[in-house]
C-alpha cells in the first residue's frame, strides 16, 4: 500500500472487521494428528557463551563442525529458559554477544528412512540473532527474539543410515538501532577508568534483556505434500455464523482438499471443499469474553483433510484448528465484540519470573492465568513483545482477550526511524500477524510502546507501519502505545484506538496523590477531543514494595499504591461511561529489570511480588474487576456461574 493512501485508516466508524487476510505463507503451531508427529527437545542442552574479546571465535573455530563438547568446556543449559540466572556466574548474567547451544537427537527410524516424510526443525523463540546447523550444515538464520521459524531438515536426516542428528544454534543477544526492541553498544574507551575493549549495552526499555532459547524446541513431521497454512475470519449473518477459510497447499499441484467444522461435542455442523470457502452454522455458539457470557470461549475445530498425488504416489494430511466465530468493531466511543461493548478490565503483563527469566513454564503459566481469573480480568497486552504461543492457546480456551503487541520499545533514536529499522519492523509485523491471525481471543493488533512519535520521522514511519499490519489483516483494529506527555503524537492520527500510558503522582508530582484527577481527566479531554476515538488507559500504577508500610500514604508503600489506583478509579468510573473503553494496570508482577538507583532489584510495580504473591493493591482490583463485570448489561448469574467457587466472588 502506498504511504500516501494510509489516511483511510483514520476514518471513523463504526469500523467492522471481517475481511479475509490478505497474508501468505504458513506458520502452523506444530500438532499431532494421523499424518503429523512431533518430538520435544526440551530439556538440557550443552551450552559455553564466547568470552573472547571479539565475540567470533566460535566462527573462527567453527564450533558447529563437531560437538561442542570437543572445542572446550560446556555447560547444562535447561530449555526452554534464559541462560541468565541459571548460574552462579556474573559474567554470564550480564553477557552480551554469541553463545552457542548444541543437543544430539535420537530420531524414529521412519522419520529416517521414510523419503515421503517431510522432517522440519521448530525454534519458538531465539533472543535475538539465531543461526542453525544440523549436523554441521547451515540450515536457518533468523532475526527477531520473540517469534517462530523453522527449517526443513529432511534431506540431511535422510541423506545416509543415521540414528541422530545434531543440533547446533547459535545466538546474540545485542541490540543495536535497527532491532526491535533497539539499543545500542557504548565502547568505554577511558582506559583509566575501564578495561581495554570495555563496552556495555544501553537500552531504552525497562526490563532485563534476558537471552536464550526462551520456548520450545521441537522436530515436527509431515507428509512431502502438506498443508501449509490455514486462515480463518469470521462473522455474523443474524443467528448464522459464518467461517471464511483459506487454505494453501505445498509439495504437489494435484490435490483435493475437504473441510468440516465440528462443536465442542465433535458434531459435525458444516462442512465444504476447496482451498477456499465460507461455512456457515446456524444458531452458532460465539466466542465469548470471559465474564461476557456464561460459555465464554466457546471453541469449534476445523478439520482440513488434504488427498494429494506425489511423485511417489498418494498422500494424505490432516489439521485440526481452534475457532472461535465472534466479530470486532470500534465506534467513535465503543469498542465491540460481537456487537456488544467490550470494556477492557486487565493487566499488562511480562514473561518474566525467578530463575527461567523470560523461559516458557507451564506451571508458571497456570498460575498467571489463575491469578487472572481470580482478579476478575478480563484481558491483557502483551507488553512489550509477542508472548508464546501457548499463552495465545489459553487466552483462547478461557476467553482473555489479548492486545497483541510487536517488540516496538524504546523506539526513541532518530536513526531508528530509517529504512532499515523500518524494513524489519515490517516484517515482524509479518511473522507475528502470521502466527497470531487464527485466534480469536487476539482483538487488536498493537506495533509499538511509547514510541518518540513526536520526532519527524516517525510520521512516515508509523504511518506506514500501521498501513502494512492493517494490509497484512483487515480483521482486527491497529494501536500503538503512546505516553500522555508527547502531545505532539505524529502516529496517532492512523490508529483506530487510542491507548495511553500515564503515571500521574508517580514520575512527577511525587507523592501528590491530590492532582491525580484533574490531570487524568485533563488527559482524556484532550486526547479524545483531538481525535474521537476510544481510549484505553493502558499503563498506570506505582512502585509499591511488599510489606512497607505507610499512613499517610507514602511512595513505595501498599497503601501508597493503592490509594493511586483509587484516584485513578474514580476518573474512569466517569470516563468510561462517555469514550474510554478499557484500562490495563502496570503491572500484573514484579519484574526483573537493569541495575540502576531507581531499581531494587527489578520493578515493582505489580500488584503480585515476582513470585505470584499478592499485595494489598490486588484485593482492590480484584473487587474493582467483578464489581465491573457484574455492572454490565449482563445478568448476575453470568458472573456468578463463572467464579471457580463461591469464595472467588466478592460481594
Amino acid at each position: 500500500m502506498a504511504p500516501g493512501q494510509a489516511g483511510a485508516w483514520g476514518a471513523l466508524g463504526p469500523l467492522l472487521w471481517g475481511c479475509a487476510l490478505a497474508l501468505q505463507g504458513g506458520m502452523l503451531y506444530p500438532r499431532e494428528s494421523p499424518s503429523r508427529e512431533r518430538k520435544e527437545l526440551d530439556g538440557l542442552w550443552g551450552f559455553r557463551a564466547d568470552f573472547s574479546d571479539s565475540r567470533r571465535r566460535g566462527f573462527e573455530q567453527q564450533w558447529y563442525r563437531r560437538p561442542l563438547r570437543e572445542s572446550g568446556p560446556t555447560l547444562d543449559m535447561p530449555v526452554p529458559s534464559s541462560f541468565n540466572d541459571v548460574g552462579q556466574d556474573a559474567q554470564l548474567r550480564s553477557f552480551v554477544g554469541w553463545v552457542w547451544y548444541e543437543r544430539e537427537v535420537a530420531l524414529p527410524q521412519r522419520w529416517s528412512q521414510d523419503l515421503d516424510t517431510r522432517v522440519v526443525l521448530r525454534i519458538g523463540s531465539a533472543h535475538y540473532y539465531a543461526i542453525v546447523w544440523v549436523n554441521g550444515v547451515h540450515v536457518a538464520e533468523h532475526e527477531g527474539g520473540h517469534l517462530p521459524f523453522e527449517a526443513d531438515i529432511s534431506k540431511l536426516v535422510q541423506s545416509g543410515p543415521l540414528s541422530s542428528c545434531r543440533i547446533t544454534i547459535a545466538i546474540n543477544n545485542t541490540l543495536t538501532p535497527h532491532t526491535l526492541p533497539p539499543g545500542t553498544i557504548q565502547y568505554k574507551t577511558d582506559t583509566s577508568k575501564y578495561p581495554k575493549g570495555y563496552f556495555i549495552q544501553d537500552t531504552k526499555f525497562d526490563f532485563f534483556n534476558y537471552a536464550g532459547l526462551h520456548r520450545p524446541v521441537l522436530l515436527y513431521t509431515t507428509p512431502t505434500a502438506y498443508i501449509d497454512d490455514i486462515t480463518v475470519t469470521t462473522g455474523m449473518d443474524q443467528d448464522t455464523g459464518l467461517v471464511n477459510y483459506q487454505v494453501s497447499v505445498q509439495g504437489s499441484e494435484h490435490f483435493q482438499l475437504e473441510v468440516c467444522l465440528r462443536d465442542e461435542e465433535g458434531k459435525v455442523v458444516a462442512e465444504g471443499t476447496g482451498g477456499r470457502g465460507q461455512l456457515q452454522v446456524p444458531n452458532a455458539n460465539l466466542w465469548w469474553p470471559y465474564l461476557m457470557h456464561e460459555h465464554p470461549a466457546y471453541l469449534y475445530s476445523l478439520e482440513v483433510k488434504l488427498t494429494a498425488q506425489t511423485a511417489a504416489g498418494p498422500a494424505s494430511d490432516f489439521y485440526a484448528l481452534p475457532v472461535g466465530i465472534r466479530t470486532v468493531a470500534v465506534t467513535e466511543s465503543q469498542f465491540l465484540i460481537n456487537g456488544k461493548p467490550f470494556y477492557f478490565h486487565g493487566v499488562n503483563k511480562h514473561e518474566d519470573a525467578d530463575i527461567r527469566g523470560k523461559g516458557f513454564d507451564w506451571s508458571l503459566l497456570m498460575k498467571d492465568f489463575n491469578l487472572l481469573r481470580w482478579l476478575g480480568a478480563n484481558s491483557f497486552r502483551t507488553s512489550h513483545y509477542p508472548y508464546a504461543e501457548e499463552v495465545m492457546q489459553l487466552c483462547d480456551r478461557y476467553g482473555i482477550v489479548v492486545i497483541d503487541e510487536c517488540p516496538g520499545v524504546g523506539i526513541v533514536l532518530p536513526e531508528s526511524f530509517g529504512n532499515v529499522s523500518l524494513q524489519h519492523h515490517l516484517q515482524v509485523m509479518e511473522e507475528l500477524v502470521r502466527r497470531d491471525k487464527n485466534h480469536p481471543a487476539v482483538v487488536m493488533w498493537s506495533v509499538a510502546n511509547e514510541p518518540a512519535s513526536f520526532l519527524t520521522p516517525a510520521g512516515y514511519y508509523f504511518k506506514t507501519v500501521i498501513a502494512h499490519t492493517k494490509t497484512l489483516d483487515p480483521s482486527r483494529p491497529v494501536t500503538f502505545v503512546t505516553n500522555s506527555n508527547y502531545a505532539a503524537d505524529l502516529g496517532v492520527p492512523y490508529v483506530d484506538v487510542i491507548c495511553v500510558n500515564s503515571y500521574y503522582s508517580w514520575y512527577h508530582d511525587y507523592g501528590h496523590l491530590e492532582v491525580i484527577q484533574l490531570q487524568l481527566a485533563t488527559q482524556f479531554e484532550a486526547w479524545y477531543g483531538a481525535y474521537q476515538k476510544p481510549v484505553i488507559q493502558s499503563e498506570y500504577g506505582a512502585e509499591t514494595i511488599a510489606g512497607f508500610h505507610q499512613d499517610p500514604p507514602l511512595m513505595f508503600s501498599e497503601e501508597y499504591q493503592r490509594s493511586l489506583l483509587e484516584q485513578y478509579h474514580s476518573v474512569l468510573d466517569q470516563k468510561r461511561k462517555e469514550y474510554v473503553v478499557g484500562e490495563l494496570i502496570w503491572n500484573f508482577a514484579d519484574f526483573m529489570t537493569n541495575q540502576t538507583p531507581q531499581r531494587a532489584l527489578g520493578n515493582k510495580k505489580g500488584i503480585f511480588t515476582r513470585q505470584r504473591q499478592p499485595k494489598s493493591a490486588a484485593f482492590l482490583l480484584r473487587e474493582r474487576y467483578w464489581r465491573l463485570a457484574n455492572e454490565t448489561r449482563y445478568h448476575r448469574s453470568v458472573v456468578k456461574s463463572q467464579c471457580l467457587g463461591n469464595s472467588l466472588f466478592p460481594f
